[in-house]
């Protein structure tokens, strides 16, 4: 496999799941790309725009095992994790298995959790293990968590802390339909399909979880220059000093960049990463790892329109 078969499954895995999802292409682009760097994705949007939905889809266009978890107020860490249980007969303790023993593990709402259960993914989102009374267990590959949240609603909510946000590779915004799209949903539904049976939709499993693991192997192949690793650098250090920034992102934020940014080439068919990779996924690598300060917020200022203003500042390499 080379990065032309990877632009192959990359192209085919969209169509496969554009037969459900209308329109939404950045967000279905950014979970392939996220799951092909096996890192973890946080989806941002109101209710009702189909972040479940893509998920379910994708979890069938990928025949892999796959989990979904509700967060709710109550929900323990150990209901994630898995925990012992002992075993009259056999005089022992033996360890129950959580739900993030899986391959794609959707955790819903997220931020409905306290943080102490939101803490629990730290291990799992970074090691991909997880360590229960001194024993560690490793999780299968490929291994991501995708979870989704609500930015309107806040009453009942608890913010993600900055060490589990960080983890994530990406945070992708979800917004309404255009009218195009929203008529093509209808149709979808005047047509006899409901999303909730996606049995109608006639979606075909096109990716093993081998498959996965080897475009992820095609992936480290493509090349990178020095000029791209200074770029990257350079906005990651430009985004640390902006005045309206009051915490910057993490070296973590240039590792995924360069890791994505290798992983777009190889679905754009190249072997080797552009400026205008790392211009294209700049926003979601960074939009969830910056903290503006108050008073840049009160005057309007976004971190989407602050990455804007960064990236205009920082040169590009010449080709």
């Amino acid at each position: 496999m080379d990065s032309s078969h990877v632009s192959g499954i990359f192209d085919s895995a969209i169509e496969q799941i554009g037969k459900v999802v209308v329109g939404q292409q950045e967000l279905v682009e950014g979970v392939l790309i996220a799951m092909f760097s096996e890192g973890s994705v946080l989806i941002e949007g109101p209710p009702g725009l189909g972040k479940t939905l893509l998920v379910n889809v994708l979890a069938r266009t990928v025949s892999c095992n796959f989990n979904r978890v509700q967060f709710t107020p109550d929900l323990m860490p150990s209901d994630l994790t898995g925990h012992s249980i002992y075993d009259m007969k056999e005089q022992t303790f033996r360890f129950n298995r959580g739900p993030v023993f899986t391959n794609i593990l959707l955790g819903d709402e997220i931020n409905r959790s306290p943080p102490k259960t939101q803490a629990s993914l730290l291990e799992v989102m970074q090691e991909h293990q997880v360590t229960v009374d001194g024993i560690t267990h490793s999780l299968d590959r490929p291994f991501l968590v995708i979870a989704t949240q609500n930015p309107i609603e806040h009453e009942g909510t608890y913010p993600l802390p900055e060490a589990q946000v960080d983890r994530f590779m990406f945070k992708l915004l979800v917004d309404y339909p255009t009218v195009a799209d929203e008529v093509h949903i209808l149709r979808h539904y005047t047509a006899g399909k409901d999303p909730r049976h996606l049995n109608d939709f006639g979606l075909e499993s096109i990716l093993q979880a081998e498959d996965v693991l080897q475009v992820q192997e095609v992936v480290k192949q493509v090349i990178v220059e020095e000029k791209i690793l200074t770029y990257i650098v350079n906005i990651v250090s430009a985004a640390r000093a902006w005045g309206s920034v009051t915490v910057g992102p993490s070296p973590r934020a240039g590792v995924n960049m360069l890791i994505a940014a290798r992983t777009l080439a190889a679905c754009r068919g190249r072997d080797f990463v552009t400026p205008d990779d790392i211009k294209e996924l700049a926003p979601w690598v960074l939009r969830h790892r910056l903290r503006l300060r108050p008073e840049a917020e009160i005057e309007g200022s976004t971190p989407d329109e602050t990455i804007r203003q960064i990236m205009d500042s920082v040169e590009a390499p010449r080709s």
